[in-house]
């Protein structure tokens, strides 16, 4: 038996939420039902690179009354939709110690109750704030760029993955966005749809394609019975 064996990595889990813990883009399903006049513009401008996601997402809520909050929270909890297999996924991750993060661009007044009945730690939760107290809808971003990321994300999904060093753990993205890619660019493992699964392939990127999350527990489980495989070897 070899002994000198490296030491496997602590496998992570970094895990969108609009339109991977979710069914749909909670953001953009938003502007399309209450419709505030210029929204449209502003998406356009985000997918075509005029404006970073946070300018872009800051002007949008900017354009909705605060006394909306409950109304667009409720609205969000009604029509999102948990994709199959979230429960499933975050059992498996407490059961074989892998340390599951939600790592978003979401509001916190509408993702927050969403989340709320799978017990996640609240320090395992990175997403955006609001305040109300003003006549319009003000988003805050707690977790802005560092020195590293210039894409003005607004919730920097790399600073997040950053912060837990490449050569200590084996980090795993799950998303369906292009707002996921920089992060995609840092994980070892990627599990992607939709966009970001388009982004992808047309960078030749390596990742494992999926539509639910029972997709996602498949390939965990393959891959942590090598990690035990290669712990017998240290």
């Amino acid at each position: 038996m070899n002994r000198t064996a490296a030491k496997p990595k602590q496998p992570v889990v970094f895990c969108d939420f609009d339109g991977t813990i979710t069914l749909s883009d909670n953001i953009v399903a938003i502007m399309r039902h209450f419709n505030p006049p210029g929204w449209e513009s502003i998406v356009n401008d985000i997918v075509n690179g005029r404006k970073s996601i946070r300018k872009g997402v800051g002007e949008m809520f900017g354009l909705l009354p605060a006394t909306m909050k409950d109304e667009i929270a409720r609205y969000v909890k009604e029509t999102a939709g948990i994709r199959p297999g979230f429960a499933e996924l975050l059992e498996l991750c407490r059961i074989e110690s892998i340390p599951f993060y939600v790592t978003s661009g979401g509001i916190d007044f509408f993702l927050l109750p969403l989340l709320e009945p799978y017990d996640i730690e609240p320090d395992h939760i990175y997403c955006n704030s609001a305040d109300f107290g003003g006549p319009q809808i003000k988003i805050l971003w707690p977790h802005p760029c560092d020195e590293h990321c210039t894409t003005d994300c607004g919730m920097c999904k790399t600073r997040v993955i950053r912060s837990f060093p490449k050569e200590r753990y084996e980090r795993i993205l799950i998303g369906d966005s292009i707002t996921d890619f920089e992060g995609a660019k840092l994980a070892d493992i990627i599990f992607a749809r939709s966009h970001l699964a388009a982004r992808c392939r047309e960078l030749g990127v390596t990742f494992h394609e999926y539509e639910t999350f029972h997709d996602v527990i498949a390939v965990l489980r393959r891959l942590h019975t090598h990690h035990n495989e290669q712990e017998e070897l240290t």
